[in-house]
């Protein structure tokens, strides 16, 4: 199963939302690159929620609930994509983008490479090192 990340301004969409929501369909991704990695997420994969903005870190885990449909939320014409997220947990600590960046086991994380992406892939291994900072189990 692929891993991902997803970010989110916490002043316009933040973690604590989706969980009160139960879940949302993740629109308004107007880069290519993040587009196609809309349309190869599957149902079931998971997904880092990671907050932009002041507070700059990973908050908590979501699923993907529904594959890659239009982005309703498009300009008429424009082939843009969405799929649905629930949440699964919390972190229990947020792990800041500076221990991200500092974190060695990290250093080929695509979210690191591309910061301009709002999605990306994560391997395994990464988010195993992610969840460990944030001390939850994912």
């Amino acid at each position: 199963m692929p891993f991902w990340i997803v970010k989110s301004e916490p002043s316009t969409y933040s973690y604590s939302q989706l969980e009160s929501e139960g879940r949302t369909e993740w629109t308004g991704i107007r880069n290519f690159a993040a587009r196609n990695h809309l349309r190869a997420m599957k149902k079931g994969d998971l997904a880092l929620f990671f907050h932009t903005g002041d507070e700059k870190a990973v908050v908590g885990v979501a699923k993907v609930v529904a594959e890659a449909t239009a982005d309703p939320t498009a300009p008429k014409g424009e082939d843009w994509s969405k799929v649905d997220l629930a949440p699964v947990k919390a972190f229990v600590e947020p792990v800041p983008l500076s221990t991200l960046k500092a974190t060695k086991a990290l250093a080929e994380m695509v979210m690191l490479k591309q910061s301009r992406l709002s999605v990306s892939p994560v391997t395994k291994a990464e988010l195993a090192v992610i969840a460990k900072l944030g001390k939850t189990k994912v």
